[in-house]
């Protein structure tokens, strides 16, 4: 062993010395060829003969020194470093191919890594600092086929009776109100469990978490953990924030810690800047749910399960604990489950909205990469049949076809680390280009971050190596066949390709071609869906109507001055220039909000054994309907007498009428709502409540005064600009109460677009890596076609010569050109029927195989190919037929 170490040192350093032993190895040659020639004089030869003798019989001089060169050194280091400089060589000798090369594998790279960042920093790891990620899990409720939130109570069952639940923790998201100047900064946070930075492994660099118990009574525990960036910002860094007060909603909270920078919460797509005990949430939910409420469904909740524990044994255990709390409170939990999903399934939070899309832009990216490697593989192609004469030399002189193969792989490796290298710092600077696909609401920007960690790095190394192949070992195995007597000849191919090599090429062209339309048809589909998502009727009015917020909680309102308040603000903003009708809601549709949900019961319909009827509501003030342009079908609107002291009083939607009283007239009949029976006045059309592609859903309406909310949202139909009508809107909020300040303001138009964002980012990545797949296309078949107007110079000079005309010439490459164009179309229209059908979660009223898309994509493909092969057919007619055929 010692022997074999010490051989190993000796030849590792004959490679850093490599001049003084070669000095050495040409001086002991020369000794013994003088040597030879002196014992052949000896022997009577004259001074020529007896070189020549000793040279025959000494053997090549190179090939000896190669021989001792391997005895002596590392052959295989060596012929590397070899191959790695004469690559070099040949990429600085080709600059305008090497950047060309560099700049398709740049871009496929790159987006492939950038995608593996989204989706590492987004679906599989999306918390940062958050230890043991892997396992995770989310809880959510189910009522029958949909998905619910759970009650607090629920989830504590859960928690005692799991066995394979290592640890469980609420984290809900919520906001509190700071007013700045005429406005009011919307502070996104956590209403979260005690237990809940001990159980996610984070802990506040100053100050302390939140203590066992603090979790418990009703508002009896107001201390927040406030994050990095709001004590940066909002608190100057104070290093003496810990025990200060800061108001939220109203209520005074002690501030007793400060989260780590780099922390941002638990949840995908905002970055939390406070939490506070689940004990506060009627401060945070407007008195909407109680803490201690087991049908109050507003919980939100993590486990991480036991070592060894499989999601599918979790959600076995939690079954049956969620069955058993049906048995026991069937009341409250009739028909309800509980589900577990996996991290990039969280359907409370954006990972489940954004998981179909990366679903599709892993496709999409690995589409585009399989495009650039067929087109750089491509270019190396036509550069090794450009080289065929250097091969061939290199053949003749000895030169093993083995050694040319890994040359040329060396050089397919260079393109690709160069190609990895650019990837990556594009990557890089794309990792938060995510969120600029959303739009800011409230002036809150979404948090969607990439992480570039070593797994990514692993897969973008994997990519390179997969690259590295594919482009390759086609020229190499293309090379690998040259005839030495073939290739030594000056021949020249036709316009349609020399059988054997023009097929590859075609091929590849065929292939990038394919993919292409895959792309343009996918997002020529998505387009369609995008534009008739957002020209469906959403059951509402989207023109001329307003909607915003005054920040009544945070100044301070209870409900009988916010009451006053809001009485007086309706009829001032009723009495504004422009005005048609005003009126207040809880919620407002689209939003991110959630309804009011509460189980009912209706007379006259019976419910099956094991259903537990479920509807929700929405709050709302007289002319409530109007405003909003929803059709009243029967009965009335609201009146101003349905106040607190009349009688309890609901408007139904028609799917609510169709369910549950079948065809009978439900004026007049009594529905329970959260236990108190009230009678129905009206009925309206369906609208969309959450998102413009939702089934149709039971709900109902109850007056604002009888299910009283400090903060509604205001609604306002005008003919004024929106900028006009907030400012009115200022002056006569801050006429009532100075210290108040309005929220964001926007048109229902604009909620309608912001609720299908994901269809709109869908759509963007798509169109663009498809936009990038047709460019490279069409390098690709440029490249072919004009290596096949250069090889068939003699070709087409014979032929103008015999007097075809420029026209001839023009039709005989755009024939070629289209040929291919024709193949790649028709393989992947055939492809694209079956792949589209993935995209049936984002399609909304398009058929996979809508005729218009496919269209649509010939169409561009065609242009493409006409503009890829113009100049290749224009150079063909410039050809001199008569220099030609001398040459």
């Amino acid at each position: 062993m010692r022997e074999l170490l010490r051989t190993f040192v000796q030849r590792l350093v004959v490679l850093f010395r490599r001049r003084r032993l070669e000095d050495d190895l040409d001086e002991e040659l020369r000794s013994h060829l003088e040597m030879a020639i002196e014992l052949n004089v000896r022997r009577g030869m004259s001074a020529a003969d007896a070189r020549r003798e000793a040279l025959r019989s000494f053997g090549g001089v190179e090939q000896t020194k190669e021989m001792c060169r391997d005895q002596g050194g590392l052959p295989m280091i060596e012929t590397a470093w070899q191959d790695l400089r004469f690559g070099l060589r040949i990429l600085r000798r080709s600059p305008g191919f090497s950047l060309l090369a560099i700049l398709c594998l740049t871009l496929g790279i790159g987006a492939n890594t950038a995608v593996f960042s989204w989706v590492e920093g987004i679906l599989l790891r999306p918390y940062p600092l958050v230890s043991h990620q892997e396992r995770l899990v989310a809880l959510a409720g189910t009522m029958g086929e949909e998905r619910d939130e759970t009650s607090w109570p629920d989830l504590l069952d859960v928690q005692r009776s799991c066995t394979l639940c290592g640890t469980l923790f609420v984290s809900k998201i919520t906001g509190a109100t700071l007013s700045i100047g005429e406005r009011a900064e919307v502070v996104t946070g956590s209403i979260v469990s005690a237990n809940y930075f001990d159980a996610i492994g984070v802990h506040p660099m100053l100050g302390r978490g939140f203590e066992p118990g603090e979790d418990s009574g009703r508002n009896a525990h107001p201390v927040v953990v406030i994050s990095y960036h709001l004590w940066q910002t909002r608190f100057k860094g104070d290093p003496e924030i810990i025990g200060k007060t800061q108001r939220f909603n109203n209520v005074v909270h002690t501030i007793i810690g400060v989260a780590p920078e780099g922390f941002y919460g638990t949840f995908v797509g905002r970055g939390m800047e406070f939490w506070v005990p689940a004990s506060m949430l009627e401060v945070f939910n407007a008195g909407q749910e109680k803490l201690e409420d087991r049908g109050a469904r507003w919980a939100e909740a993590y486990v991480r399960l036991k070592p060894g524990v499989t999601r599918n044994q979790a959600q076995q255990e939690i079954s049956a604990i969620a069955a058993r709390l049906e048995a026991e409170y069937p009341a409250t939990n009739r028909g309800r489950g509980i589900k577990v999903w996996a991290l990039w399934q969280t359907p409370f939070n954006h990972a489940g909205e954004l998981l179909p899309i990366f679903e599709i832009m892993v496709v999409v990216v690995m589409f585009v990469l399989l495009i650039v490697c067929a087109n750089v593989g491509n270019l190396l192609l036509v550069r090794s049949f450009a080289r065929r004469h250097e091969m061939t030399v290199r053949l003749a002189v000895g030169a093993g076809r083995g050694r040319l193969l890994r040359q040329l792989v060396t050089e397919g490796l260079l393109l690709s680390a160069c190609g990895a290298a650019g990837g990556m710092l594009v990557a890089y600077w794309c990792r938060h280009a995510l969120v600029l696909l959303f739009p800011v609401r409230g002036g809150n920007v979404m948090y969607l971050p990439g992480e570039i960690d070593w797994r990514v790095l692993a897969l973008s190394a994997a990519v390179c190596l997969i690259t590295t192949l594919l482009i390759g070992l086609v020229p190499a195995m293309q090379s690998s066949k040259i005839d030495l007597a073939g290739a030594l000849k000056s021949d020249s191919a036709g316009v349609v390709g020399s059988g054997g090599r023009a097929w590859v090429r075609s091929s590849l062209v065929v292939l990038q071609v394919t993919l292409s339309f895959i792309l343009l048809v996918s997002a020529t589909l998505l387009m369609q869906s995008l534009r008739r998502i957002r020209t469906t009727n959403p059951g509402f009015s989207t023109t001329r109507v307003f909607d915003t917020s005054v920040s009544l909680a945070n100044a301070g309102y209870d409900a009988p001055h916010a009451k006053t308040f809001q009485d007086e603000l309706i009829e001032r903003v009723r009495a504004l220039p422009g005005v048609e009708a005003a009126a207040y809601a809880r919620v407002v549709p689209l939003g991110y909000e959630s309804y009011s949900s509460t189980p009912i019961a209706v007379d006259g319909y019976e419910p099956q054994p094991n259903e537990q009827p479920n509807a929700e509501y929405n709050q709302v003030s007289p002319d409530y309907f109007a405003t909003m342009g929803i059709p009243l079908v029967s009965g009335r609107e609201f009146a101003r007498a349905d106040d607190e002291n009349a009688p309890r009083v609901a408007i139904v939607n028609q799917t609510m009428v169709a369910r549950y009283w079948r065809g009978r007239n439900p004026i007049g009949q009594r529905l329970q709502v959260k236990g108190t029976w009230v009678q129905v006045v009206g009925v309206v059309k369906d609208s969309k409540y959450y998102s413009m592609d939702e089934t149709r859903r039971p709900f109902f309406y109850v007056p604002l005064r009888q299910y009283f909310a400090i903060e509604p949202e205001i609604h306002i139909r005008a003919t004024q600009p929106l900028q006009t009508i907030q400012t009115a809107l200022i002056r006569e909020v801050r006429a009532l109460d100075s210290n108040l300040a309005l929220y964001e303001m926007i048109t229902l138009e604009d909620q309608v677009n912001r609720s299908t964002s994901q269809q709109l980012v869908a759509v963007t990545l798509v169109a663009l890596f498809g936009g990038l797949a047709v460019l490279l296309a069409s390098i690709g078949l440029y490249g072919v076609m004009s290596y096949a107007v250069s090889q068939s110079r003699r070709e087409l000079g014979l032929r103008m010569a015999l007097g075809a005309g420029a026209a001839n010439l023009v039709g005989l490459v755009l024939s070629r050109g289209l040929a291919l164009t024709a193949g790649g179309v028709l393989l992947g229209a055939a492809a694209a029927l079956g792949l589209t059908r993935l995209l049936g979660n984002l399609l909304y009223k398009v058929s996979p195989r809508d005729p218009l898309a496919f269209g649509s994509a010939l169409i561009v493909m065609t242009v493409a190919a006409l503009a890829a092969c113009f100049l290749p057919a224009w150079r063909a007619t410039r050809s001199d037929p008569a220099r030609v055929l001398r040459d």
